[in-house]
């Protein structure tokens, strides 16, 4: 592989695999609302967001962390405002105090508040206008949760870069993977490049499974696929997925290293190559190695869907989690091109209908597709072109499953936010 490649996919496995504490979304929320509190200089008296449909829905049931329990896009913008660090970007709410959360209780009591949901593109949309002693100050972030796109004080801009709905924060180009590529760089990548990212991935990532596992968070599917399913390796890795998830999606203060801008995808296409890497006692290379094929085959599947739509993207993280295990046992890039497919045809279908606790669930859904796909692989076994949505070749079934979610979905995704949201925008 060429070095300015090989340097591309580099920086792609660093600008993806970052720290975030909670779900993203309303912690992309809570980091506008601090950078534009930081940006007033003043307490705000008056919050005026408007937040794309595809925030609402992933903001709607997740508790935010850091607050004792409080849920929704108006408790988001309390916290960044009150307490948040807007230095630390998807971090922003790690440093809450417990004396902090009467001040973001009273806070969110007492200010005037106006939500709007936007039209349009991009998907991932939030502006926040906040107001004190005549002045104000607006902040937006769009296409992706940290790419902020306008600031402005009293009128006056102070940071602008275009939107483009068609590409994500302008870093590396994603369009260069392929599974190919993938694997060679694999095979080839001098660990110290890299070894930072996947270490705190490891560290994070088991630290909120363990958490998910040892105590009752959301839904237990952790707990209920290790009491229900006993304690093979495969079931493990679902269950060690599932528990993250568990414990993230109801609050868990733990940080997550996320993957395609979610930490259930970080989380997904993680934990079941470490369960299975330690369950045979592989190098800590051959983890890692087979952590940046899991990662990148994620991001790859991902790039053609976007950040946020009505396709579930733990179905992609699945994928990646089946490509790394199938890399763990010897498996090459024809071998991973197969376990890909295989697993995009099983469980294509699966919908995105927010953040809750019921993701735990779709994640161990997830996992089991593709390790059915790369188990299906194994046995000389596959989905040929032809079969339904399956395309001849590897990268053409990933572009058409994009199409299909990107595209296709486009209504499906209306749909569902109207049944989730109804008449109200909380």
């Amino acid at each position: 592989m060429q070095r300015a490649l090989m340097e591309t996919y580099t920086q792609i496995l660093r600008e993806e695999l970052v720290c975030a504490m909670g779900c993203t979304e309303p912690i992309a929320i809570a980091y506008a609302a601090a950078l534009a509190r930081k940006t007033l200089g003043r307490f705000p008296a008056s919050v005026d967001l408007s937040v794309s449909p595809n925030i609402i829905k992933n903001v709607k049931s997740v508790i935010v962390p850091h607050t004792g329990g409080l849920k929704g896009i108006r408790a988001s913008a309390s916290a960044g405002i009150v307490a948040g660090d807007a230095g630390a970007e998807l971090e922003v709410l790690a440093g809450i105090r417990p004396d902090d959360l009467p001040k973001i209780r009273d806070y969110l009591a007492s200010t005037a508040f106006s939500l709007e949901p936007t039209s349009g593109e991009p998907v991932l949309d939030i502006g926040i206008r906040v107001a004190a002693e005549g002045h104000s100050a607006y902040v937006r972030i769009a296409g992706s949760h940290t790419n902020v796109v306008h600031i402005e004080l009293d009128g006056e801009v102070l940071a602008e870069r275009p939107v483009d709905p068609a590409e994500d924060d302008g870093g590396a180009d994603r369009g260069v993977l392929s599974i190919e590529g993938i694997v060679e760089y694999a095979d080839s990548v001098n660990l110290d490049d890299v070894a930072e990212v996947l270490e705190r991935q490891i560290s994070c990532n088991t630290a909120i499974s363990e958490a998910g596992i040892a105590q009752h968070w959301g839904a237990g599917i952790g707990r209920v696929l290790l009491d229900a399913y006993g304690n093979s390796v495969q079931n493990r890795a679902k269950a060690a997925a599932a528990a993250g998830s568990d414990a993230r999606m109801s609050g868990c203060e733990l940080p997550v290293v996320i993957n395609s801008g979610s930490g259930n995808q970080g989380i997904t296409a993680s934990l079941p190559v470490i369960v299975f890497a330690r369950e045979m006692g592989a190098s800590h290379e051959l983890l890692l190695r087979a952590l940046v094929v899991s990662n990148l085959t994620t991001i790859h599947l991902k790039t053609g869907i976007g950040r946020l739509s009505a396709y579930c993207g733990a179905t992609s993280a699945g994928c990646g989690a089946g490509a790394g295990i199938c890399y763990l046992h010897g498996g090459k890039a024809d071998e991973i091109a197969h376990t890909v497919v295989n697993a995009l045809a099983i469980n294509s279908g699966m919908i995105c209908d927010g953040a809750k606790p019921s993701c735990a669930a779709k994640i161990a859904s997830a996992v089991e597709a593709g390790l059915l796909g790369w188990q299906m692989q194994v046995r000389g076994e596959e989905f040929f072109g032809g079969d339904g949505i399956v395309v001849k070749g590897v990268e053409n079934t990933i572009e058409a499953v994009g199409r299909l979610a990107r595209d296709g979905m486009r209504q499906t995704d209306e749909e569902i936010i109207r049944l989730m949201i109804g008449p109200s925008t909380r």
